[in-house]
């Protein structure tokens, strides 16, 4: 029987073929993570601000929780980041009337000290929220990291579970997943180190942590982006030291239009796909070569749009603050949404290597959550893609195949007009994810050959032009204009038996909900 994937002819009409039995992968939850870092806002005034009308008995702001339960977050990476590298967490437990506010080296801000490990692992347990750690391996190392698995994973009897228990927590927190270090091949990082360096102490202190409890899972740090450098030979050389010990590698990628590039800033997702294809290929050659069965997988633990080159000065730039300064509060248009959601579909086409995936941030850091002090709480555009993904995104990712025209842009090259992504549950509930990067409506042909598919309902996010604004204001302006339901019985058409049709605005990302079942 021809596999109908490839036997599609040549056509300029855009076509996605899909069947139940092409399957990618399983869907991981913690694919929906997110990042709470003691950076600007994302803490203070943030998730954490005792007094506020809303804020719970502990100082945790409810309205934000809620807003996170909405997002669809499943998993929090904490504390960060680079606030990581030159951070003492020991100083951060017990009594908060007795730690010393102590000076952020990475962002230059003078932290409080209001939330530490405690704090923030208990906040996780409450909101039903897996926590993500990570440890210091820029000014710290084996000794520091193997410490704090025990504080948060061991059982009475030893030293820094009992300094656990003193402090009022007498149940282990059992966090799984550790991150060793955070972005340890940038310059930039406090205590960065080459890869022969850092390689050799990541061993060391995974091995340490995974002698404490064994059955903890380990991210060892990947480049930074794939513009590095080093990248390449960075995944290579900390691999080989690596490769028996950790589970996962990161990657951490950020995008944003440039000098007004649309056409690039909308092809995204293809510099994404190609980034992790090429850390895969990375990772699977160490594992080649030490004749491994094991598979290394994908923790891409920081992701987003983010206006890093045009609109941030730099951390050596910024002055010494206090006080929760408003540090890196990207503002978000319909544009940057349309492409927040075509990163998605990038990663939940790489579902068979990528489980993990943080949305860096939470809350007002280069965030989908927006914050006043003592005030309201809101979703910026970019909201609605990722909770909308993360809400039909369940079951199983289907191994979609898109035959499309594609287009020149100046940063990635070539891309098709058209990205798509599917997934299907047990009962055939499907998801169905179609970005159009073209400035003209586009109808998609989809094949089904031998299954029946129907759609129900589904979202809409079309791009903008105009700028975006800081406040809830703007941010209402953009959903209503930009954010809408499909009509479904205009916009999608059966053409007979394993085929339908979609209409796709200019510039937009669709959702589309239904069955999906063998005929």
């Amino acid at each position: 029987m021809a596999d109908p994937r490839t036997d599609a002819p040549a056509t300029d009409r855009p076509r996605v073929t899909l069947h139940p039995d092409f399957r990618r992968g399983t869907v991981d939850r913690r694919l929906f993570g997110s990042f709470v870092e003691h950076l600007g806002r994302a803490v203070y005034t943030g998730v954490y601000e005792p007094g506020h009308p809303t804020a719970d008995q502990f100082g945790f702001r409810k309205d934000v929780a809620e807003l996170t339960h909405e997002l669809g977050v499943s998993m929090v990476r904490y504390p960060g980041g680079n606030f990581v590298s030159n951070y003492v967490w020991e100083d951060a437990v017990g009594p908060v009337e007795q730690r010393k506010p102590f000076l952020d080296l990475a962002w230059r801000t003078v932290e409080p000290n209001l939330v530490g490990t405690d704090e923030f692992l208990q906040w996780a347990e409450r909101e039903g929220i897996e926590p993500m750690m990570a440890v210091n391996l820029g000014t710290r190392g084996v000794d520091a990291a193997a410490a704090l698995v025990e504080y948060c994973n061991g059982e009475a009897g030893t030293r820094w579970a009992d300094l656990r228990i003193a402090n009022g927590r007498e149940k282990p927190y059992g966090v799984k997943l550790w991150c060793l270090g955070n972005e340890m091949d940038g310059p930039w990082q406090i205590g960065h180190k080459d890869a022969h360096e850092y390689g050799k102490l990541a061993a060391e202190a995974g091995k340490a942590m995974k002698l404490v409890d064994p059955s903890i899972s380990l991210v060892v740090c990947g480049s930074s982006s794939m513009q590095m450098p080093t990248f390449g030979e960075w995944e290579r050389t900390v691999l080989s030291y690596t490769y028996d010990l950790v589970d996962h590698v990161s990657m951490h990628a950020y995008y944003e239009e440039l000098e007004g590039d649309r056409a690039s800033f909308l092809a995204s997702g293809t510099a994404m796909d190609r980034f992790i294809d090429r850390v895969v290929a990375s990772a699977d050659a160490v594992g080649a070569q030490r004749r491994s069965d094991k598979k290394i997988t994908i923790s891409f633990d920081e992701w987003n749009v983010w206006y890093l080159q045009s609109r941030f000065p730099g951390e050596q730039n910024l002055p010494i603050q206090r006080d929760a300064p408003r540090i890196i509060e990207d503002v978000y248009s319909g544009l940057d949404a349309v492409v927040v959601g075509d990163l998605l579909v990038t990663l939940l086409n790489h579902a068979d290597r990528v489980p993990v995936a943080c949305l860096a941030q939470l809350v007002n850091v280069i965030a989908p959550i927006m914050t006043e002090p003592g005030g309201e709480a809101w979703r910026q555009p970019t909201f609605h893609p990722f909770a909308t993904t993360a809400r039909l995104a369940r079951g199983t990712a289907l191994d979609v195949r898109v035959d499309a025209p594609s287009y020149t842009t100046k940063q990635h090259g070539e891309a098709p007009v058209v990205s798509a992504a599917a997934t299907v549950d047990d009962d055939g509930a499907l998801a169905l994810f179609l970005t159009n990067r073209s400035a003209e409506p586009v109808e998609v042909d989809l094949a089904h050959v031998g299954a029946s598919l129907s759609v129900t309902e589904g979202w809409r996010m079309v791009a903008d032009h105009e700028p975006a604004v800081h406040g809830p204001e703007h941010a209402a302006k953009v959903e209503r204009e930009c954010w809408s339901q499909v009509d479904v019985a205009s916009d999608v058409a059966a053409r007979g038996a394993g085929s339908t049709t979609v209409r796709l605005a200019p510039e937009s990302w669709t959702a589309l909900s239904g069955t999906f079942a063998r005929a």
